[in-house]
């Protein structure tokens, strides 16, 4: 996605940052099942266009930890246009009191079945990807990362990629693809999934042996996509076995209004889910973010949602529904515009280490799009009550 911004940044080429922590905290949340508060610790910026191993650093769009190898894994939505297509490997260090350094260790080559990274758009316009989430597995030890594919349908020309979900090793080598169901299969007609609205936000689940992945926005036969006033706006969360691959299972997730009129009207607007998090018991952290033309900052909410009571809709189509299913439950969290601070392009979130307290902590990333006016934002926070 590219939302156009203007914020004012500067580049430094060394790999750590100047310190940009929020001087205001977060009232604490009400308590809810799962999560009890959480408490914004600080921000730190990395810097636009820096340049690591003669790669540019942009457009993260997910991000992960391995816990016993005590690093992030983080994924460029790089089309293979600036550099191949990529992944990076980052230490990131913080306390209680804010985020003090972030130290970029490696990066690497998101690799097809036949060992080559892949093209650019301008090479191979059916076989670029557009790179979106990536989690870790510490079971396999292997990485799952996917790609939105891409839709275009003009008098000019007609480009159809289906979505992807790649398992790789943790230097990018192809291992597997998940099996994905038809209803996410790219078409030219208005069915199945719309241009970069598809695959976004990933999570493993019940011990690793189950991965859910959300599409952003609706399918066309699901329904309208969300608008500034309330409209049965419908995404899918989807279950698949690790094991098998297999995709066992579909959920309705329900996504609030735009948060905001463009400017003019008809301009550019979205809200749609770029991530999720699994908390167990069938409960996710479920991140909404909404941008409307005419405005600087995202609107970012943080929803705890559980899918325990939710209806299985892989046969179904959810226009017009919500007498014959009951969509996945799902409770607010925190508005990041409560914050009082500049809030860019968040599209992905992981669990980071444990703080001296036993509190967990969440880290949210920023994809910049490449773009001066956009800022690579890395937010803290200590969760309470979890």
């Amino acid at each position: 996605m590219h939302l156009i911004k203007l914020y004012s940044t500067f580049l430094i080429a060394f790999v750590v940052f100047a310190s940009c922590n929020g001087s205001k905290k977060l009232a604490p949340v009400a308590g809810t099942a799962g999560v009890g508060t959480l408490h914004f610790l600080g921000e730190k910026d990395i810097p636009y266009n820096l340049l690591y191993n003669n790669t540019t650093v942009g457009g993260l769009s997910g991000i992960d930890y391995d816990t016993a190898g005590k690093t992030y894994y983080l994924i460029s939505d790089d089309r293979s246009a600036i550099n191949p297509a990529r992944f990076y490997t980052a230490d990131i260090d913080f306390s209680s009191k804010g985020i003090d350094s972030i130290y970029f260790t490696g990066v690497h080559s998101l690799l097809q079945p036949d060992g080559k990274p892949y093209p650019s758009s301008k090479q191979d316009a059916v076989h670029t990807p557009d790179p979106e989430t990536i989690r870790y597995n510490p079971l396999s030890k292997q990485l799952v990362w996917s790609s939105e594919g891409e839709r275009i349908v003009n008098a000019k020309d007609t480009v159809l990629e289906n979505p992807e979900v790649n398992t790789i090793s943790t230097t990018g080598d192809y291992i597997a693809n998940y099996k994905l169901p038809t209803n996410l299969a790219m078409q030219s007609t208005l069915k199945g999934p719309r241009q970069n609205g598809v695959l976004e936000g990933m999570s493993f689940a019940d011990n690793y042996k189950t991965l859910f992945v959300n599409v952003e926005e609706p399918l066309y036969e699901d329904g309208p996509r969300a608008d500034v006033t309330a409209n049965n706006a419908f995404i899918r969360l989807l279950k698949f076995d690790v094991a098998t691959l297999q995709n066992t299972a579909q959920y309705a997730y329900k996504l609030e209004p735009v948060a905001y009129p463009a400017v003019p009207a008809n301009a550019f607007k979205i809200n749609g889910v770029p991530d999720i998090l699994s908390l167990g018991n069938n409960q996710f952290l479920v991140i909404e973010r909404s941008f409307s033309s005419g405005r600087l900052p995202c609107t970012i909410k943080v929803f705890l949602a559980d899918l325990s009571a939710a209806t299985d809709v892989t046969n179904m189509t959810l226009m017009n529904a919500g007498k014959s299913f009951t969509p996945i439950a799902k409770k607010l969290l925190l508005n990041m515009d409560d914050l009082g601070i500049y809030i860019d392009n968040i599209e992905g979130v992981t669990f980071g280490p444990d703080l001296p307290n036993g509190h967990k902590t969440l880290l949210f990333i920023s994809d910049n799009n490449f773009n001066v006016f956009e800022k690579t934002q890395l937010l803290l926070f200590e969760v309470t009550g979890y």
